[in-house]
């Protein structure tokens, strides 16, 4: 995976969602109707009664909104789609509305946007090329949107679903469906604060949140008998020197990279559940899953290197890895103070560059569900353009530094959004 550093799940998977369909209006009832509550939702919404061919089901916790470094307040969640008719099903439309309103609509998606956030499942990387799933097909689709207010957003979403496909159980070819389908909780909060995980200035953001062109964003995997993306909010951080660059002098040496060997940090109190601590350096340039002869040795237990997992506790834990052989300075079972020093900055599992993979989970495992946190304290100094990464080789090189801010930003309580760039305290 070119210049995306990292992958944690081999395999990854992208899903869709699909809903109920009826020839009313969503605003309308249709008796006696049904109590519909996905295992997200915190309350019952009645959702009209329906012939639903395609299913859905949001494959996430209940989520929150959380505060970007872009000053806009996020939601990100995957729904996967199931066409259960023998009729193929041309999604048309979907549309993200309030359970309890449903004209109104937060988000709405259809032609090339929609597109875009579908993926088969088990395809990754690879895009559909249409909105057609076959019967007995299945879907990821990759919901995320932003808001200048938290209370634009609602407590309880439901999702309308438009495509041409069956109509009833009879149908034998594609009509115009049109439903409500499956709720999800979007008032989990309040969301988890917690300390940087490294120090010092010029870090920038790869890979974040939210959107589907990520790596992280898109790396649904099937683990422990389910589908899950516990990257959904990782950051793959990575720092540059005073000029811009990551590295300096031969890029095919790791100690050429500035990030190498940084100190990374507890970002809370907690107790370290899980760690290993035996995957030698790779070279970097070459990400492992991309030769064939590495991709055979990646595993389940190896694919993100050395590693460092901590229980901070509510349910969080926090994951750190690629870290340096024999640099981890804690083992099971230890407790940890927020700030206190665990282990070096590294490029070990599949990664084709030195950098931290850093993110929060709701389970101790990578079958468990990414969950949003935010930062207490940091500054925002820039933003990486687009193109600047887009345009980078495997080694990353380029000027990362060329979207700096002529005066740091001092920030609070947020999450740094894709490609910010932010100075850590110390």
């Amino acid at each position: 995976m070119p210049r995306k550093l990292s992958a944690i799940a081999v395999t990854t998977v992208m899903l869709i969602a699909v809903g109920c369909s009826s020839s009313k209006s969503d605003s309308q009832s249709s008796p006696p109707g049904r109590e519909r509550q996905s295992p997200s939702a915190t309350e019952a919404v009645s959702l009209p009664q329906a012939y639903t061919a395609v299913v859905g089901e949001v494959i996430d916790p209940p989520m929150a909104p959380f505060l970007g470094t872009d000053g806009k307040y996020h939601v990100a969640y995957d729904i996967v789609l199931s066409n259960a008719a023998r009729v193929p099903a041309t999604l048309a439309s979907l549309e993200v509305a309030d359970a309890k309103n449903p004209s109104k609509v937060a988000v709405a998606y259809s032609g090339d946007e929609l597109l875009k956030r579908v993926r088969g499942l088990f395809g990754y990387p690879d895009r559909v090329t249409n909105l057609t799933m076959p019967p007995s097909a299945g879907r990821i689709v990759y919901i995320d949107f932003a808001t200048e207010s938290a209370r634009d957003i609602p407590a309880t979403v439901a999702h309308r679903l438009k495509f041409a496909g069956a109509s009833g159980p009879a149908s034998r070819s594609p009509e115009p469906v049109e439903y409500l389908l499956t709720t999800h909780s979007l008032s989990a909060g309040p969301l988890r604060v917690i300390k940087p995980p490294l120090r010092g200035k010029n870090w920038v953001a790869l890979n974040g949140c939210c959107l589907p062109e990520t790596a992280h964003r898109v790396s649904d995997a099937p683990i422990d008998g389910t589908i899950t993306d516990a990257q959904r909010f990782a950051i793959d951080y990575k720092r540059f020197n005073d000029a811009g660059s990551f590295y300096e002098g031969d890029r095919t040496k790791n100690e050429s990279y500035v990030d190498y060997g940084a100190e990374i940090l507890a970002v809370a109190d907690g107790t370290v559940v899980a760690t290993l601590d035996t995957e030698e350096a790779n070279e970097p340039g070459i990400l492992p899953a991309n030769d064939p002869n590495r991709a055979s040795k990646i595993t389940i237990d190896n694919v993100d290197g050395n590693h460092i997992i901590i229980d901070i506790g509510g349910g969080a834990y926090a994951f750190y890895a690629h870290l340096i052989k024999g640099s981890l300075k804690v083992k099971v079972g230890d407790k940890v103070k927020a700030g206190d020093l665990i282990a070096q900055l590294g490029n070990t599992g599949n990664s084709n560059a030195s950098h931290l993979h850093f993110h929060l989970m709701d389970g101790q495992s990578l079958g468990s569900s990414g969950i949003p946190y935010l930062m207490d304290s940091f500054e925002l100094a820039g933003q990486v353009p687009d193109a600047v990464f887009e345009a980078a080789d495997d080694f990353l090189s380029g000027n990362f530094g060329s979207g700096r801010a002529a005066q740091p930003q001092p920030r609070k309580d947020e999450l740094p959004v894709n490609l910010a760039i932010v100075n850590f305290p110390g």
